[in-house]
């Protein structure tokens, strides 16, 4: 009878120290994939349709040394999308309805590493495209510096401006340039003053 009683004492005891072993394992670590980075980059995120504000895009980014980043909408512009001339075209219907998001095709990985983004847009009639807005609205810009830049036949920047000041919320929203009218040296020059 003993004997049992020994065997069964045994079998609780090793029972007990198994199972509060497995409680006292040391908490679980984030994965390397989770681990927060510091928000210190810089990113070029541009709109671009005939590749002119694409070029001027690409340039900033290599006076930052900033990642770059193409919103491209998940229904592309044609050429007839984009005549002008004619009254229900795409854009001008867009443009006509503040309230029209156009959708984008992909997001920005990892946006919270970014400190400061720099959006790149064509003006059309006289602001910038509503897919821009999408663009701003999709993300938390909280605390980041966002600076747009645009290229224009002949509109300035100062509507375009005015609306993302709405969108932007809690971002630190930089005064824009007209990028198709200063020279690299000038556009380094104010990139430099701003200090990102």
């Amino acid at each position: 009878m003993k004997k049992i009683f020994s065997i069964v004492l045994a079998a609780l005891t090793m029972f007990v120290f198994t199972a509060c072993g497995s409680s006292a394992e040391k908490p679980v670590e984030k994965a390397a994939s989770q681990v927060d980075e510091p928000a210190d980059k810089i990113l070029v995120a541009y709109f671009s349709c005939t590749g002119r504000t694409k070029k001027a895009a690409l340039e900033v980014a290599e006076m930052l040394k900033a990642d770059t980043f193409e919103i491209v909408p998940a229904q592309a512009y044609t050429p007839d999308d984009l005549n002008y001339q004619v009254e229900n075209c795409r854009a001008n219907v867009e443009q006509k309805d503040s309230a029209a998001r156009p959708e984008i095709k992909s997001r920005i990985e990892n946006p919270a590493r970014y400190k400061a983004i720099v959006i790149a847009f064509p003006i059309w009639w006289g602001a910038e495209p509503r897919i821009i807005d999408t663009f701003v609205e999709s993300y938390d810009l909280t605390g980041k510096t966002i600076v747009p830049v645009c290229t224009s036949g002949g509109s300035d920047i100062m509507t375009a401006d005015k609306n993302l000041q709405s969108l932007c919320k809690g971002a630190d929203l930089r005064i824009g340039k007209r990028l198709d009218i200063l020279s690299k040296d000038e556009i380094k020059a104010w990139l430099d003053s701003l200090k990102l």
